[in-house]
């Protein structure tokens, strides 16, 4: 899958107008200077040769060289760790307040708490990330002044302050609670009738417990999938919500690497985050296999 998505990547770059000389060439720059600099970056060969080069080097970790001749490794080894840290921590935020919104609601199937959930779930699944960073902007930082509205970067190049983490973390967790404690609600509706947490009720555990020792791990199996696709969800996201508060990730590389029509550069990027999004959903297969497995 990785590979066809990179194949689709190169080929997606090859449709754009112009491309990597023409883009990163100097005012004044002669053509004959351009079509030397396309020569040198290989664009006057067909793009299949040139997918086929770098995915022959990638398996030694050589992601190529961008186009302004820097090795895309060291271009992105600073942001990707910024990155990981933002999707992580964001990740984790929409685990947590997903298990605990669903949870909530679920205690009383069709109260006023799991009316409230379910709507305020449906509403925050329909903000797009922007949306949101504009919200937080306005109200954390423009009003109230409580948290920065720019990151500003550390001497080792990751963010100066954990503040500067809260905004970009809630602007793409919060889409992804709605989406995560809506499928966490439905897999415990699903689990309340089967015969083992039926059994329970009947022998008069409480609710919480039943909820929690018996219907919750029957019900993993829909929750780790349902995180493992926000991932995806999460590290796109990234891309839009970098940009917005000046963070220095992923996000800032790839867009100046689709204005300079560098594929190599983008071709990394999608690699990188393709990787680790392959890895989660392989965990959430492995979960999955396995609370299936330890069912009688």
């Amino acid at each position: 899958m990785l590979a066809v998505l990179l194949a689709v990547v190169f080929a997606a770059i090859e449709l754009l107008p112009g491309d990597a000389a023409s883009a990163t060439s100097e005012r004044g720059e002669s053509a004959a200077d351009t079509a030397a600099r396309r020569h040198l970056l290989g664009l006057d060969r067909p793009v299949w040769e040139r997918f086929g080069d770098w995915m022959t080097a990638l398996p030694t970790g050589d992601l190529g060289t961008s186009a302004r001749g820097e090795r895309v490794t060291d271009l992105l080894s600073a942001p990707f760790p910024n990155t990981l840290l933002l999707g992580a921590t964001a990740f984790a935020v929409t685990l947590a307040a997903a298990l605990a919104l669903g949870c909530w609601a679920a205690l009383r199937p069709g109260g006023a708490v799991d009316r409230i959930v379910g709507f305020a779930s449906g509403i925050a699944l329909a903000l797009p990330e922007f949306v949101v960073s504009i919200g937080l902007l306005l109200v954390l930082s423009l009003w109230t002044g409580l948290l920065p509205a720019v990151t500003l970067t550390a001497p080792d190049g990751s963010p100066a302050s954990w503040t500067m983490l809260v905004m970009p973390v809630l602007a793409l967790a919060v889409p992804q609670i709605g989406w995560n404690a809506r499928i966490v609600r439905g897999a415990l509706a699903d689990q309340a009738g089967a015969p083992h947490v039926t059994a329970a009720r009947l022998d008069g555990l409480s609710p919480r417990r039943v909820l929690l020792r018996h219907a919750l791990p029957g019900a993993w199996p829909a929750i780790a999938t349902g995180a493992a696709t926000s991932t995806g969800m999460l590290l796109g996201g990234a891309v839009v919500v970098e940009t917005l508060f000046n963070y220095p990730g992923l996000g800032t590389v790839l867009a100046g690497a689709v204005a300079d029509r560098d594929t190599p550069v983008i071709a990394g990027v999608v690699a990188c985050t393709g990787a680790v999004i392959s890895l989660v959903l392989l965990g959430a297969d492995l979960i999955r296999a396995r609370t299936l497995g330890a069912r009688p």
